[in-house]
């Protein structure tokens, strides 16, 4: 996720840190090169030029515009949506740690602490399509007993059947057992939640749709501008390329907010917060530091 000062006036023009430009630089070199032929055209060989109207383009531009900014939404819904669950996740974590303290035994009261790291760290890398047993092992003290299938869905089972002969063993009351599993059936939501995020794309003809419609407003609109606007056309048809095309990938990339690129969420930091609450709810002195924005980038 992009950390960035409030930019001025040569940040907003010149910054590339965040920006969508370098994933869209080839498209829109595409429609500018284009634009310069169908110009060039228009000038030395208008027998073969035929003009077109910019009427059809203003309709087809605001019904475009429209829908990019209904799909956009949607793409930002998800993105907040998964930020949401993973503050959930520190939510209820936190809880844990803090109702936890009635447990007697302070080694399994530490197991089951840094399982809950485990489970952060099992997530975060299932939802990236990485191993998420080897991302949780340092913290599990049973690795091996773990289901591969679900390794996040593993450690809270496991936690719960803890936490469950404990209150078999009146070591802790029924009433504190049950405030511990409604941490773990947080957790379980959360999971559920990103995993519903990301396995549910939006749907595929809808972003098919749109992405063809782009194109091809693009490259018709060359056609429309070349007269009136003689060798202006090629910069606005970059400028309304670079808009089009621009926000067309920033809703691919909201659309997945668990990833690495660069507006992804910050998961890696909230992990690390998770871990250092943990250890700071054990007693431990030696925390591990914060991550911080690395070139304005937080991982």
């Amino acid at each position: 996720m992009i950390v960035h000062p409030a930019p001025d006036v040569l940040r907003v023009l010149f910054t590339l840190k965040g920006s969508i430009i370098k994933r869209i630089a080839l498209r829109c070199l595409m429609v500018t090169l284009l634009a310069a032929l169908i110009v060039l055209v228009e000038r030395h060989y208008p027998a073969f030029f035929y003009p077109v109207s910019a009427t059809p383009f203003t309709l087809l531009g605001l019904s475009l515009s429209i829908f990019m900014s209904f799909r956009n939404n949607a793409c930002y819904d998800r993105w907040w949506e998964g930020r949401k669950a993973w503050g959930k996740l520190i939510i209820e974590t936190r809880s844990f740690v803090r109702e936890s303290v009635v447990i007697g035994d302070e080694a399994l009261r530490r197991e089951l602490l840094r399982s809950l790291c485990g489970f952060s760290h099992a997530l975060n890398a299932r939802l990236r399509n990485e191993d998420d047993l080897a991302a949780a092992r340092p913290w599990l003290p049973r690795p091996e007993a773990l289901s591969p299938h679900n390794v996040c869905d593993s450690i809270l089972r496991e936690v719960g059947s803890q936490c469950s002969r404990l209150a078999e063993r009146q070591q802790i009351s029924d009433w504190r057992y049950s405030l511990l599993e409604q941490r773990l059936v947080g957790l379980t939501e959360v999971q559920a939640t990103c995993e519903r995020i990301k396995g549910t794309p939006l749907p595929f003809p809808y972003t098919l749709l749109l992405h063809r419609t782009i194109y091809i407003f693009c490259l018709l609109l060359p056609f429309a501008l070349a007269e009136p606007l003689g060798w202006l056309a090629p910069l606005f048809t970059t400028i309304v390329g670079y808009t089009f095309f621009g926000l067309d990938a920033i809703g691919n990339e909201l659309e997945d907010p668990f990833g690495r690129d660069e507006n992804d969420l910050p998961t890696d930091a909230m992990v690390r917060t998770v871990e250092r609450d943990v250890l700071a709810g054990l007693g431990d002195q030696q925390l591990p530091p914060a991550l911080l924005p690395v070139g304005y980038v937080l991982s």
